[in-house]
């Protein structure tokens, strides 16, 4: 903890750039968007499948925009890429304002989460990777952070909005706090970091000679392959864990308010899991590190596959919120460290893309397994197996490079 108060104490502008950035995006996630999803589907008279519908659409098309628009924060400064997507944000939140058509609502899903989901993490977790180098892991971590204060906090004060004003009208409080909150925070911040945001990254990069590599070069890379299902294992598999959870409960005879109780592990072991994962990173490096971030998640599966009873409900969940805990940070530092930082915005802008595609597939498979009969041992077993496969060939990739 002494490591992380004195990196605070040097780099707080920059630190507070990133996580505000990303606690502004969690009004584009899935937990925070779904406390809304029975009041929208009720005030536009859609069905279930025709909402999750919508939201899939817009979850695709943000994950293809992404691939084209988040390289734009390694040509424009800082300041004009972050405040650029803030105002999509508030956009997005002023069409769920004024959503009385399936279309209308399918644009404000779209734009919430390219820039909430996408964008603005995007735009912190670049940063936090370029501008720091003996320190990457930590700021990672704490940028992160932005993630498990926003599950704590925002559902609260949406239902407390909803209640006060209407689901309607908590979208244009969410709206007026970019130009009144977020903004003007972000323009303090980056004012006083001692990094050059003002500059563009490629020009600087330039100027130093750098000689850091882009998407052509990582996607012609063999090493590339065999680190990608490492890398998207994780957000695949939990995403599909917890869209399907009712299959679980059903397997094991939970009560759904146990289960709900043990998140609140997970959030606890995510936020310790990834404070650990940020000084590991930093003391061994993010490609050292790769053969073992899946440890915990395929404990996990196991766990959950072949044991039964009330306690597997929570070493499960500790185990899950480890392993994205731990995953978050060696991820995200990988890139900077094998290609450089030069077009990094680049490189994880297509990585983002990569993940959201991902995380619209394994729904949509593990519904048609489970619908085929597929067994809850048969189901995690095969989802341990795929990890540890994913995990022996990342062996062979990144961390066979020669370390600086």
């Amino acid at each position: 903890m002494t490591l992380y108060l004195q990196f605070i104490q040097r780099s707080w502008p920059l630190l507070c750039f990133g996580f505000v950035s990303i606690f502004w995006g969690n009004f584009g996630q899935s937990f925070f968007v779904s406390w809304y999803g029975a009041h929208i589907q009720e005030s536009l008279g859609l069905s279930a499948a025709l909402y999750g519908s919508l939201y899939s659409a817009g979850t695709l098309g943000s994950a293809l925009t992404i691939m084209a628009v988040g390289g734009l924060i390694d040509r424009w400064p800082l300041q004009r890429f972050a405040a650029a997507v803030g105002a999509g944000l508030m956009l997005a939140c002023l069409i769920m304002l004024v959503s009385y058509h399936a279309i209308t609502l399918l644009v404000g899903f779209y734009l919430l989460r390219l820039c909430g989901q996408g964008l603005l993490p995007h735009t912190a977790q670049t940063t936090m990777a370029r501008y720091f180098d003996a320190d990457r892991g930590k700021a990672l971590s704490l940028s992160a952070s932005g993630v498990p204060v926003g599950e704590v906090i925002l559902p609260l004060l949406a239902v407390a909005l909803i209640g006060a004003v209407g689901w309607r009208g908590s979208w244009l409080v969410f709206a007026a706090s970019v130009p009144l909150l977020y903004l003007p925070l972000i323009l303090y911040f980056l004012r006083r970091a001692p990094q050059d945001t003002n500059t563009p990254p490629v020009q600087q990069a330039k100027a130093h000679n750098d000689t850091s590599m882009g998407r052509r070069q990582m996607l012609r890379d063999y090493r590339f392959w065999l680190a990608l299902p490492a890398v998207l294992a994780a957000p695949f598999i939990v995403t599909g864990v917890f869209i399907q959870q009712g299959f679980i409960l059903s397997a094991k005879n939970w009560d759904p308010l146990w289960l709900a109780s043990c998140f609140i592990m997970y959030g606890v072991a995510h936020w310790l899991a990834s404070l650990l994962a940020g000084v590991l990173v930093d003391f061994f490096s993010a490609r050292r590190l790769l053969p073992f971030m899946h440890a915990p998640l395929i404990a996990a599966l196991g766990v959950l596959g072949f044991c039964n009873g009330q306690w597997v409900a929570p070493v499960f969940m500790i185990l899950l919120g480890t392993t994205i805990g731990v995953v978050g940070p060696i991820t995200g530092a990988l890139w900077a460290e094998v290609y450089g930082t030069g077009k990094l915005g680049s490189l994880r802008s297509l990585m983002t893309a990569f993940m959201v595609l991902s995380t619209a597939i394994s729904p949509v498979l593990f519904g048609a397994l489970i619908d085929a009969g597929i067994t809850v041992q048969g189901l995690f077993g095969s989802c341990a197996i795929g990890a540890i496969l994913a995990s022996v060939l990342v062996s062979f990739s990144y961390p066979r490079l020669k370390l600086d």
